[in-house]
């Protein structure tokens, strides 16, 4: 690719494309990468798309304000974003320990971006540019956190992160149609203090009155941080007037002002989604990069498609519907046809869709038919713990639009990677899709996301019981039996979420054994700002029923549910013999076929002392209803040794997530 197909990343590039100032400045706390799944990536196109003259300032040093010193200052406005996903959730594991690598980063190299990213950005640009210049945040990160918010990572409540970035606004959501407006008024010189009216998008006023829409006040920053059971009211409303249509603006006191956050935008429609997604990416890593090895997340998404938005699936510990919304819209066929086509001209074009997926890919249009005209129930989830009988289950639409790509020149493969909807697939009467899915569109593995097999800790989940996976792998392994296929399904598991006790992990042990197969690994619940499910973990409370939640919230505590899911490592077993101990579940621990782990034998032949439960254990339950039932390795289900189970790195991780 040549410098020019680039967006400038500093002064000398800017005055390489003969420019000797510029409109807007777009701050990422990702490497540049040119692509459409990239969020700032797609707002600077945006921008530049309107006939403004656009920079992007990737990984900006933070210590001082001399990165941004150096590129100038914009004549209208900086757009920040932390990058794809959270900084915390980039740098740190679950456990809170450091990661290694940073996929967003070149070279995989870490501690390119600061901690709480938006924040710090944010400043170093006001020290930079002074009070007059427009700062407007944006992104997963301030959107997830536009609230008061409960960070893990602090252990407390932090305030709306309006207050700690000095920021002008914040845009929410996807925020396409925020970003053009905001972009306009600045161009005819109107203050950020006078843009109150923009759908998905915030502000800080001296009072509610500053509100234009129909509102809600919520309970204070004040009040969620000293009271769990405010904050879980805070987060119910939250999510149930998150919502294009019938939704009200939200005011939160905090600190003797207020945060207004006014209600979402309106998803774009298929003809604005089309003319976003072709926008003039090279979908490629700047040059700039090339001597360090490039940028790692390329490689996922370069012959990839995002035909969709939003997600009515409603997991309680994705970010999801807080973010996207619950709303789906799609492409049509001829732009993702054309962005196939453009691939297949591409220099590193092997033949190969790697995906045509989403948030999550087999979802093409709204849940009902009522959806459009009255929004999302506030109260009543499209799919779990069973499908609503207005559920519009239909995936001929995304069928043909595989059979489509599937026919272009060029295109020896097309698959599909991104997490799908089983219970969706179901729920469909004509199985086409599941047929030509298993037939064509399956690299080795299938991805999906059972995530438990307890009935009750998959309610406050948010997700199906466990006889709907079944039922499904049922099908698959006929399926693949039926075409000759040896394909494999790779689960997503969850430890320690919220309502799993120690003794519901030893019975998703159990159920896997007698399934044959343990995951490599596991996926410890991870309470990233603004999910239900971390409001979960800190009130210990259901916050959308107000129901009591048990959580596991010592790091041995959450150590002990994730060692019985892998139980056969020997780097595990004491770990695993305690846990079955304060379960109750010495029955588990012998030379038994039913068994989970031998006896420890430490040196003296005497066994290890028998634990003591601490004073907060929940009781032993049992084994789950129909578990007995569960023996027997459907064939085709998560594959051999060579075929190892794959976990979500974070809940922010899923392709789309801007």
């Amino acid at each position: 690719m040549e410098l020019a197909d680039f967006l400038p990343v500093s002064k000398e590039d800017m005055i390489s494309h003969g420019w000797y100032s510029y409109d807007f400045l777009v701050v990422t706390g990702d490497a540049y990468v040119d692509h459409p799944s990239f969020g700032p990536t797609v707002i600077a196109r945006v921008l530049e798309d309107m006939g403004f003259r656009v920079a992007i300032l990737a990984q900006p040093g933070w210590r001082d304000a001399s990165d941004f010193e150096a590129i100038g200052r914009p004549r209208y406005g900086v757009f920040i974003g932390a990058g794809n996903l959270d900084s915390m959730v980039a740098h740190y594991t679950a456990a809170k320990k450091p990661r290694s690598e940073d996929f967003y980063s070149p070279g995989k190299l870490t501690g390119l971006r600061p901690d709480r990213a938006t924040i710090v950005y944010a400043n170093r640009a006001r020290e930079a540019f002074g009070s007059d210049t427009p700062i407007i945040i944006g992104g997963l990160e301030a959107s997830l956190r536009r609230f008061s918010h409960y960070d893990y990572w602090d252990d407390k409540v932090r305030r709306p992160i309006l207050f700690d970035s000095g920021a002008d606004l914040l845009v929410y959501g996807m925020g396409e149609y925020a970003t053009r407006e905001i972009a306009k008024r600045l161009k005819r010189k109107i203050k950020p203090s006078e843009i109150t009216d923009l759908r998905g998008t915030a502000f800080i006023s001296e009072s509610e009155e500053a509100c234009v829409y129909p509102k809600l006040t919520l309970p204070s920053f004040e009040e969620t941080a000293g009271d769990k059971r405010a904050y879980a009211e805070a987060t119910a409303i939250e999510y149930r007037e998150h919502d294009p249509i019938r939704g009200r603006a939200l005011c939160q006191p905090c600190a003797g002002r207020v945060l207004i956050v006014n209600p979402p935008a309106l998803p774009l429609t298929t003809d604005e989604l089309d003319h976003v997604a072709e926008l003039p990416y090279t979908r490629e890593v700047h040059p700039m990069y090339d001597d360090m090895g490039g940028v790692p997340a390329i490689d996922e998404v370069r012959f990839s498609v995002i035909h969709n938005r939003g997600c009515f699936g409603g997991c309680n510990f994705c970010a999801l519907a807080f973010h996207q919304g619950r709303m789906v819209t799609s492409r049509s066929h001829k732009s993702v046809i054309r962005e196939v086509e453009a691939m297949t001209r591409h220099p590193l074009w092997k033949g190969y869709v790697s995906d045509v997926g989403g948030p999550t890919a087999n979802f093409r249009h709204p849940s009902c038919k009522k959806q459009t005209e009255h929004g999302m129930c506030p109260d009543k989830r499209c799919l779990a713990p069973v499908p609503c009988r207005n559920l519009d289950a239909d995936e001929s639409d995304y069928l043909a639009l595989l059979r489509k790509l599937r026919e272009i020149p060029g295109v020896k493969k097309v698959f599909v990677r991104s997490g799908i909807r089983f219970d969706y697939m179901l729920e469909d009467k004509n199985s086409e899709f599941f047929s030509e899915l298993v037939r064509h569109h399956i690299s080795g593995q299938l991805k999906v996301a059972p995530e438990h097999c307890i009935d009750s800790v998959l309610d406050f989940m948010g997700k199906p019981h466990i006889e709907t996976y079944e039922r499904f792998m049922e099908k698959y392994s006929r399926l693949n039996q039926r075409y000759g296929k040896e394909q494999y399904v790779v689960p997503y598991l969850m430890s320690s979420h919220p309502g799993s006790t120690l003794s519901d992990a030893v019975a998703l042990a159990e159920y896997l054994q007698e399934r044959g197969r343990q995951p490599e690994q596991v996926q410890d619940f991870y309470p990233t700002p603004g999910t239900i499910s971390t409001c979960m973990y800190y009130t210990e409370t259901d916050p959308m029923t107000g129901k009591a939640v048990y959580v596991a919230k010592t790091p041995h505590e959450k150590a002990l549910q994730r060692a019985l899911l892998q139980w056969r490592r020997p780097d595990k077993q004491k770990l695993v013999i305690e846990a079955l101990r304060l379960a109750g579940r010495e029955d588990l621990i012998g030379y038994g076929r039913e068994c989970l782990v031998r006896p420890d034998r430490p040196q003296g032949g005497k066994s290890e002392s028998k634990a003591k439960a601490p004073p907060n254990a929940p009781r032993p339950t049992g084994r789950a209803k129909g578990m007995a039932g569960a023996a027997g390795k459907p064939k085709g289900e998560y594959g051999g040794s060579k075929k190892k189970a794959a976990v979500r790195q974070s809940a922010g991780g899923r392709k789309g997530k801007r």
